[in-house]
């Protein structure tokens, strides 16, 4: 199953959030489509362990204009009308050079698959 997984990623941006990742991932369908992944990676401890607990998204292509422009509208909306004093690039770092966009092979692996 993992492989099939692995078969059908076409690109792949991972966001380092402080606890968080997020990835951005297309992935192509058996018919040639794509659609975007957005997946939310939080670890997590527990007396046994950790796990990763995760959260996704699909995003198909008649939806993404959509999606994107309410994305753009409501962070302007906390930028200008909620936040406007607020110095979002203070944390501003890319991780660009350590992470390049890449296939699922520069992915960290935890014990259930890709965090």
């Amino acid at each position: 199953m993992e492989e099939h997984r692995e078969a059908n990623e076409v690109y792949s941006k991972r966001v380092k959030a402080g606890k968080r990742t997020y990835f951005f991932d297309v992935k192509a369908t058996r018919a040639n489509d794509y659609y975007l992944t957005i997946t939310e990676s939080r670890k997590k401890f527990k007396e046994d362990g950790h796990f990763y607990e995760k959260h996704k998204i699909f995003l198909y292509k008649e939806d993404l204009n959509k999606f994107i422009g309410a994305l753009n509208e409501t962070v302007a909306h906390v930028k200008k009308e909620l936040l406007p004093d607020y110095d979002f690039d203070q944390f501003e770092h890319s991780n660009d050079e350590k992470y390049p966009p890449s296939s699922s092979a520069n992915r960290e692996k935890g014990p259930n698959g890709y965090i």
